[in-house]
């Protein structure tokens, strides 16, 4: 074990002295974001040599694509059709790196977009209002001049929700990120007001300064908004502890094209339909969340994050079912299965640390088909107490092997949680493309799922020659079931074009799987404009008439996001 302690000194060192995942007191500003890719410009994720060839045994030799400049880009946005009715409005902004900061999204159509500098559309204006009255306002000129509005959260979408379409009309973005403060708390019933456009870090280090917190981490968290999770229904790392969205959202306001919805904050009631669950997850169609109150919970004495290995994918199954379902008081459990195992052991050590692994490892009887756990505890420590040592003891019925070596793997993986994102501009640099898709289904339907769209997956450039590479982990459990979430690598093609044209092919293959399986197009990220072609398989004709029905009560004129969620937009004339 010394061994494995020596080789590890460096990432410790290195983990302690670099700044942590810590809430800051305000939103990323805008000139410090990369504007063709994730979250600040300060910040990169290296990957390590051997990781990258690992990636590379199995799809090929890459070739980096070229990226168009800002300058460049800038140049490509078209004068704003806007009224002056609208950008004579001090809230509203016509310039173009403004708007042009606000056509995409973080989807890989998306980034193809950015680095090639074909847009395509753009807004023609961004609204940034700083209270309700002014998201009213907004919508009513918007009504009045035949204008398409799109909220705006973080960004962060990566299923097209933010995206303009080609139109006559002219398309205004309404960006909540001023409207991001703690608004009021409610000690007794705990119950905190926000700005809908709070992003992650302000939420928490606003929640910290009286005591609470809200407990929501998607792997989006350092730029995505409140607003933004309870438009798509979001869940975060810690929901088994937390909850998803749908259990913190208590109410709030929706400023809709035929009013305001003051959605009350009961803890419960039978008083027919649940405005609030009907309002989760419109994404933008229905309105714009303005603010929100949340259920918060006190800071916990204690958290913590640990990892072990099991020796199958069966074997950490089974620990994560019967954990949920004879209720463990864990806070998050997650489960790489043995390709993605093996390739974050690569991705996230040096060679010798990974060797150290291995060796320490087999000697402890773990052989190709190991699987990484990844677990937290939080809470008091009497509680967390109780939780690890149940935890353990169904660990070692299956097989667990942890110890020093996992514990500081927890310690680094909590430390990084939200890094994650930026490793995707680092192998894009490397000509190495990489998506996600994700879905949820019942336990009974975990293996096979899983086999259906990691197949799927990997054999859908077949006709072109390519490989791809792909792996899976579950990242949210419940007692019915689990969500799956599977990363996929592949080659960028001889262009921009080609290499969508390569994506489009495995989010089609991929999505094809889902559907047609006993799961969900989206668990966690949305349907957006990608996923709605596959709602119909999940919700049904009726159902999607009944949807609807609903949006067509509260946005007759399809002014609000047209395309999003529903894909054919004649169901709503």
């Amino acid at each position: 074990m010394s061994k494995i302690k020596s080789v590890f000194t460096s990432a410790k060192d290195a983990m302690d002295a670099a700044p942590l995942d810590r809430p800051s007191k305000s939103n990323t500003p805008i000139e410090q974001t990369r504007w063709n890719g994730w979250g600040n410009v300060n910040i990169n994720k290296k990957v390590s040599p051997h990781g990258a060839k690992l990636i590379k045994a199995t799809i090929g030799k890459t070739k980096k694509l070229s990226s168009v400049s800002l300058d460049a880009a800038l140049k490509t946005v078209p004068k704003s059709r806007l009224p002056a009715a609208i950008t004579d409005l001090d809230i509203v902004s016509t310039d173009t790196e403004v708007r042009l900061r606000h056509a995409r999204g973080q989807s890989f159509a998306d980034w193809i977009a950015m680095h090639s500098g074909e847009f395509e559309v753009f807004p023609d204006g961004v609204a940034m209002p700083e209270s309700t009255h002014d998201v009213e306002r907004l919508l009513a000129l918007a009504a009045e001049h035949d204008i398409i509005v799109i909220p705006y959260g973080g960004g962060t979408s990566v299923v097209g929700h933010i995206n303009p379409q080609p139109s006559k009309r002219p398309v205004l973005t309404i960006a909540m990120g001023k409207m991001d403060k703690l608004l009021a708390l409610d000690d007794e019933s705990q119950l905190a007001t926000f700005g809908a456009g709070a992003q992650g870090p302000a939420v928490e280090a606003q929640l910290a300064e009286h005591g609470y917190r809200l407990g929501h981490y998607p792997q989006s968290w350092e730029l995505s908004t409140l607003g933004g999770w309870i438009a798509a229904r979001s869940s975060g790392q810690q929901s088994l502890g937390y909850g998803r969205i749908e259990q913190m959202f208590a109410g709030g306001t929706l400023v809709t094209p035929q009013g305001v919805m003051s959605i009350a904050d009961i803890p419960a009631s039978s008083a027919g339909p649940d405005l609030r669950e009907m309002m989760m997850g419109t994404e933008g169609r229905a309105g714009i969340f303005t603010e929100v109150k949340m259920r918060v919970q006190p800071q916990p004495e204690e958290e913590i994050f640990k990892v072990v290995f099991l020796p199958n994918w069966e074997a950490g199954k089974q620990v994560l079912r019967q954990a949920v379902q004879s209720n463990i008081k864990l806070s998050m459990l997650r489960l790489s299965n043995a390709a993605e195992t093996n390739a974050h052991l690569h991705l996230g050590t040096s060679p010798t640390q990974f060797m150290a692994i291995g060796t320490y490892l087999k000697a402890r009887g773990l052989g190709d088909q190991k699987v990484m756990l990844t677990y937290g505890v939080t809470g008091d420590k009497a509680q967390n107490k109780l939780a690890l040592t149940q935890f353990k003891k169904l660990l070692s019925q299956h097989g667990g092997v942890s110890g020093k070596l996992a514990d500081l793997m927890g310690k680094i993986w909590a430390h990084g949680r939200f890094k994650f994102p930026y490793l995707r501009g680092t192998l894009w640099e490397k000509g190495i493309m990489v998506d996600t898709f994700e879905t949820a289904t019942n336990w009974a339907n975990i293996d096979e799922q899983m086999q259906q769209m990691q197949e799927a997956v990997q054999s859908s450039l077949a006709d072109e020659g390519e490989q791809v590479m792909a792996f899976t982990h579950i990242s949210h459990v419940y007692r019915q079931g689990a969500s799956l979430y599977t990363t996929y690598f592949f080659r960028a093609a001889k262009d921009h074009a080609s290499t969508l044209a390569r994506w489009q092919k495995i989010k089609h293959a991929a999505s094809t799987s889902v559907a047609n399986g006993k799961a969900t197009i989206s668990h966690q990220h949305g349907v957006g404009r990608d996923h709605a072609p596959y709602l119909a398989a999940e919700k049904g004709a009726l159902g999607l008439q009944v949807t609807a029905d609903m949006l067509k009560s509260l946005d007759p004129d399809q002014r609000m996001n047209p395309g999003v969620l529903l894909s054919d937009d004649s169901s709503l004339s």
